[in-house]
């Protein structure tokens, strides 16, 4: 695809899509409302490229989506914009339910109106790709069972249930109206640019300077980790070669307790950045109350997307969390600032 609206595209996971796609020659339309997780430093990179540019902007403007769409004649729409924080949600549920619900619906209806005025290749080649999460499937028990794209959805938070009814909305959308959509639910993500709440680079952070590690309940908590540019890559896949209707279950094969997460973090920095003394950063590991509706395992079998569309991780999880560190520790111009100033509270995330 020549032409691509990419919304959230200056969040975690967006960014990485992004920063993939104007790589790769796509001309790349970015619309994110650049809330507290939307950082336009991730997109640094790519900023002077002729091939992007970056809106602010709300999904749920609806006439703002149809100007753009029209004005850069998009092929395809992967929709990466979402409130995904779990805590978060429990907290303050209302936002969740307005971007993730009412938003995608408008956005829906952008593209529909939008769509529908295509002929042609044009009309046939277009695409609504919709990107969520393996939290809409609930959870596991401790066993070797896997979420598969047709395990029933039982989301346990908040976020998860807004996820779940946005994917529901899609695919009302494709088989009421006819929107040629994909779709993709992933595992936890982790890498470069991942905002400071989420597990993985608070524990990197805090461990960097030597402050506590939170971690919920027994830390016994399963989670597939999938390396960020691994799951830009699983996505570009869905939006140019997935069938029309389908959705797709993107995992890195990786699944690790919670606990052991930060151990390894742990050991890494250890390793590059002795702390004074030589103190083990695994006695800064604290033990925190369980969060509400903790789910205790997830795991998504990937064989759908590896056979149809020929995509596997490219990282395995000690690869990609040694890239990850490694990024932080060269880095800072990009998380100091939020440390100090949009973020510093102690919230503590998963993926």
């Amino acid at each position: 695809m020549k032409s691509i609206l990419v919304t959230g595209g200056a969040g975690f996971i967006g960014s990485a899509v992004v920063r993939r796609l104007v790589r790769g020659g796509a001309n790349v339309v970015t619309l994110d409302k650049l809330t507290y997780a939307g950082n336009p430093a991730s997109l640094k990179v790519i900023e002077n490229a002729p091939n992007h540019v970056l809106v602010e902007g709300d999904i749920a403007d609806s006439d703002l989506v149809l100007r753009l769409v029209r004005e850069h004649a998009v092929e395809g729409i992967m929709h990466l914009a979402a409130e995904s924080h779990v805590d978060r949600s429990i907290d303050g549920p209302g936002a969740f339910v307005e971007t993730n619900v009412v938003g995608t619906f408008r956005l829906l209806s952008a593209a529909l109106e939008y769509w529908r005025g295509l002929e042609g290749e044009a009309k046939e080649n277009f695409r609504f790709h919709h990107v969520s999460t393996d939290e809409v499937f609930g959870d596991l028990p401790f066993d070797d069972s896997l979420f598969t794209e047709d395990t029933p959805y039982a989301p346990s938070s908040p976020y998860s249930a807004s996820k779940a009814a946005s994917d529901h909305f899609v695919r009302a959308w494709h088989e009421t109206y006819g929107l040629p959509v994909v779709l993709s639910n992933c595992s936890n993500n982790y890498g470069p640019y991942h905002f400071p709440e989420k597990l993985i680079p608070l524990v990197i952070l805090n461990a960097l300077e030597g402050k506590p590690l939170p971690v919920y309940g027994k830390g016994d908590n399963v989670r597939d980790w999938l390396f960020v540019d691994d799951h830009a890559a699983a996505l570009e896949a869905v939006l140019t070669k997935g069938a029309v209707g389908e959705s797709y279950n993107v995992g890195g094969n990786q699944e690790r307790t919670n606990l052991a997460v930060v151990e390894a973090i742990c050991d890494a920095l250890d390793a590059r950045r002795p702390l004074d003394g030589g103190k083990p950063r695994r006695e800064l590991i604290t033990f925190v109350a369980d969060r509400p509706g903790h789910d205790r395992r997830y795991a998504i079998d990937a064989s759908k997307i590896e056979r149809e569309l020929g995509w596997t991780p490219a990282e395995t999880f000690e690869s990609g969390l040694a890239k990850t560190i490694d990024w932080y520790l060269d880095n800072g111009w990009w998380w100091e600032p939020i440390r100090s100033g949009k973020y510093a509270g102690e919230r503590l995330g998963e993926g």
